[in-house]
Order: C-alpha cells, then structure tokens, then sequence
C-alpha cells in the first residue's frame, strides 16, 4: 500500500472477557492499512486533544459503540464499529469482514453513513443551565421511584403541546427508533431521515400516539409534577435527576454521528434478521 496512512484510535473495553484476541485480530488488519496513534478504554472520558485521528475503530456491543460516539461526536470522526455483543445491530463489521473492506474503510472515500445525534439542555426554575447530554439514541425523561405518574409539559419549536400525563416520554433519532422507542410502542424510521421521535411511556390517555417531528424543531420538556426519582438518561448511559420547574430543551447536535458502514449490510436485511421483523406466529403443523 502506498501513500501515508491515515492516523487511527483503536478503542475497546480490554476488561471484557473473551475480547483481548479479536482485539488483536483487528489489530492487525488496521496496522496493514493504517497507522494506530493510540489504543484507548472504551470510557467516557474526552480523549486527549493532542491525540489527532480521521477514524476511531471502536471493538465491542452496539453500547460501546455508542458511548464511544458521544465521546467524539465534536470532532466529526466516523467511527468504524467491530462487533463483539449480543445483538450487533448498528456495528456492521466483525473482524473477518473488516479484512475484507479494510482498503475502503482506511481509504480516501469510505462509505460513511451520517445520523442524527441529539443534544439535551436542562435548566432549572430559574433559568440556569444544570446540565447538558448528547444522545445517539434517545433522551428518556422517566418517571423514577416511587414510581407515580408524572406530568410533563411538551412544546415543539415555539407551539403549545399537549400535557403528557404518565411514566415519561421518549426523544429518539431513527437510529434509535429500533431501541427503547420501539419497545414502548413507537414507530421504527429508516436511519437516512432527518427526524426525531416523539414516544409517551405509559401514558394516560388513549389519545397519546407517537409522532415524528422534523429533526430542526426544538422539542422542551417542562417538569410539572415529579417523583424523587425523575431523570433524564442519554442513551441509558448517563443520567440526570429532574425535579419540578425544569426545563428540558432536545435539539439536533450540531454534528452528525458519522458510522463508517459495510457495503454488504442492509438495514432491511437486519431488520429481519436481527429485529425478527414481521415473524409469524408459531403454528402447529
């Protein structure tokens, strides 16, 4: 291979058992194709700035591979996901197919599929700013032990919503639509649209179906009657307690998730093999 080699940061979970020799696997197809500036935990902590990459190779479960996304998402690398999980829905290469598209992947034009991520404000009563989260998937508000209902105001863009009365209300992207959203009820949208999906959790109303708003409407949550418990959790990874008065403001992220994709992967396909979609019931023969 000619040419200089781009500059890789190789990120895995090496406590994970069963990990370290797919690690190695991987390791080696990348150093035939590209140079490794650094091999990192899987972790939450930003990633030194010193350290310049144009592709993170991320080993492990689809989690990992989100949580390694919001890590990075400022700095708009596509990040390549080697599956090592239970359920591989969004890494798309596992270390034999990676070998096989490793010259497009590490190459000058990769297939890169861009998704929209999510970026939660919360404010308290009175207007600070207490926190802010990225989400890949989805930003939940959800009700919290004891577990009694709660009362969310929603409004989208500048209009009135209605007034959500249950166990919380899911903000999902299309890439999270086949996670939470979908087991609560909501619809699966296609990772290509430009949308963010609006869940009820349990909601006290037959009227309460889910939508799907364009992806530029701010959506703002306001907290009209709480539990001890009530939070927000970004991807289900980081969590945020709420109470009453606050103000929860979900946008697009101004950066695109960017997932380095695997030319023979469809999302179809996965959506029937891997979603079991539209399997019929069991019939006796």
């Amino acid at each position: 291979m000619s040419g200089a080699k781009i500059p890789v940061v190789l990120l895995a979970n090496r406590e994970r058992p069963g990990l370290g020799p797919v690690v190695d696997e991987v390791r080696r197809v990348v150093k035939h194709h590209a140079s490794i500036v650094a091999e990192l935990e899987a972790e939450a902590a930003p990633i030194d700035s010193k350290i310049q990459f144009d592709r993170a190779v991320v080993v492990g479960g689809d989690g990992t591979l989100i949580s390694q996304c919001r890590r990075i998402l400022d700095r708009g690398v596509p990040l390549v996901g080697v599956h090592f999980g239970r359920l591989g829905f969004l890494a798309e290469f596992d270390a034999e197919s990676l070998a096989e598209h490793a010259a497009m992947v590490f190459g000058s034009n990769p297939l890169v599929r861009s998704r929209v991520a999510i970026e939660a404000t919360v404010r308290n009563a009175a207007g600070k700013v207490v926190h802010r989260g990225r989400a890949v998937n989805d930003a939940v508000i959800t009700a919290g032990p004891p577990y009694r209902m709660i009362e969310l105001r929603l409004r989208f863009g500048r209009e009135e919503g209605p007034l959500l009365t249950g166990d919380g209300v899911i903000v999902a992207t299309p890439v999270g639509s086949t996670a939470y959203n979908a087991s609560a009820g909501g619809p699966i949208v296609h990772p290509d649209n430009e949308a963010l999906i609006v869940t009820p959790h349990s909601p006290h109303s037959l009227a309460f179906r889910p939508i799907v708003a364009p992806s530029h409407v701010d959506i703002e949550v306001e907290v009209m009657r709480a539990n001890e418990g009530t939070a927000i959790l970004f991807d289900g990874q980081e969590l945020q307690p709420l109470a009453v008065g606050d103000r929860v403001s979900i946008a697009r992220h101004h950066t695109a998730a960017k997932f380095i994709g695997n030319p023979r992967v469809s999302y179809w396909r996965t959506l029937v093999e891997k979603m079991r979609w539209a399997v019929p019931p069991n019939y006796r023969s």
